[in-house]
């Protein structure tokens, strides 16, 4: 269990361990923004359901023109109106999203149609379809427009309101429970006493869960005590679906976390080729899926970008799916290389280039806030000015 886990394989067994942790629940459409789809949606009409005009002008049958030749309007369709036949020979006048009339194959635009003693000219041959949206072409009857375990996001509310649907099934948010251990630690608003910091790894990862789309069942802390991680473990087993969280993960004598899961339930992993975040422990108590992250606060934060959150969409039922790098060329060197897993904190210049900031300390958040993204440098790979390595902003976690 000592042996530093190859970055890669650590992403590949936390998401082959999880599972779907969450029942389903039929929502209102306009309440399921950020939600997982449970089932796939089928579309059950065509969108548009007719031809329709994609312009404010005139529909006819494009072979009737001819030069100098004058078209009697038969008929006015707005949107919203069902039109007659078109009578031969002659032009309606139609507006955007107003349905095609049958018999015509085309809709000259306005700016480019003549009223001469009420009759209308065109002044060149329109193409056959010219400006026709055609029935079907957003949507086809029987495609499926949305499947089980995507996010829905405001397009997919417009999108499936187009369809006429009122109801989605989703599944039910995510119980996930929070502990941070560390007797060192206070609560914001408190007064220090010597030795004594404040707890910034407990609302930092309640903000990352809630923002994942999740429900923070509870957020404890535990005294540097093995007794009281264990009662407060068992405290979040009973109200959560998957625990988090930080401190107590490493190899000091008043780090009690990994003993009680080994206790309590069993270990998968311990400790990642990462940098930071190397003291990461993934285990189950119970059946509930745990990640127990490092302390030092940029520690903790890559390992949910990487880790936690990974585990968490899959047991919310969501399609596991990695943050997309872009390739992006460094604006400094390095020739030391590392045999783990860097991700360095940088911000992208106006020349376009990745620079390091200069504060890469995992106990410092301040750079993150300073930060665009990690620049990933892979296992003894060093760093070269101009070369290109994948940059994962912060906002595609």
């Amino acid at each position: 269990m000592s042996t530093l886990l190859a970055f890669e394989e650590a992403l590949k067994a936390i998401e082959e361990s999880a599972n779907l942790r969450v029942s389903d629940e039929v929502i209102a459409l306009p309440n399921a923004t950020g939600r997982i789809l449970a089932k796939d949606i089928v579309a059950n009409i065509f969108v548009p359901p007719y031809d329709n005009s994609a312009m404010d002008g005139y529909a006819l049958v494009a072979k009737d023109w001819q030069a100098g030749k004058s078209f009697v309007i038969s008929q006015r369709i707005p949107a919203g109106q069902h039109p007659t036949p078109l009578e031969a020979g002659t032009c309606a006048r139609i507006f955007t999203g107003a349905s095609i009339p049958e018999g015509a194959d085309t809709v000259v635009m306005q700016e480019e149609a003549q009223i001469v003693n009420g009759k209308v000219i065109f002044n060149q041959q329109p193409p056959s379809q010219d400006n026709i949206r055609p029935k079907g072409q957003d949507i086809k009857a029987g495609q499926t427009v949305a499947k089980a375990g995507q996010k829905l996001t405001p397009m997919h509310i417009g999108l499936l309101s187009s369809l006429g649907i009122t109801e989605v099934s989703v599944y039910k948010p995510l119980r996930v429970g929070i502990l941070t251990t560390g007797d060192e630690l206070v609560p914001a608003g408190e007064n220090l006493a010597p030795g004594q910091i404040f707890n910034s790894n407990g609302p930092m990862l309640s903000a990352l869960v809630t923002q994942a789309g999740h429900l923070v069942s509870q957020c404890l802390h535990a005294a540097d005590t093995p007794e009281d991680t264990e009662t407060t473990l068992k405290t979040l087993m009973a109200s959560s679906d998957v625990i988090l969280s930080s401190g107590g993960v490493s190899v000091g004598e008043e780090d009690h976390v990994k003993t009680v899961l080994e206790k309590l339930g069993t270990v998968h992993l311990w400790k990642i080729a990462i940098k930071p975040g190397k003291p990461l422990v993934h285990a189950s108590l119970d059946g509930i899926p745990f990640i127990g992250l490092p302390g030092n606060p940029s520690s903790t934060l890559v390992t949910f970008h990487w880790f936690a959150r990974l585990l968490l969409s899959v047991c919310s039922g969501q399609v596991a799916n990695r943050p997309q790098p872009y390739l992006v060329d460094a604006g400094f060197n390095r020739t030391k290389t590392i045999q783990r897993d860097e991700f360095i904190r940088v911000a992208i210049g106006d020349d376009g280039l990745a620079y390091a900031h200069p504060q890469q300390s995992s106990g410092a958040l301040l750079a993150a806030c300073e930060s665009q993204g990690y620049l990933h440098i892979k296992a003894n790979t060093p760093i070269e000015y101009g070369c290109s390595y994948s940059f994962y902003p912060f906002n595609g976690f």
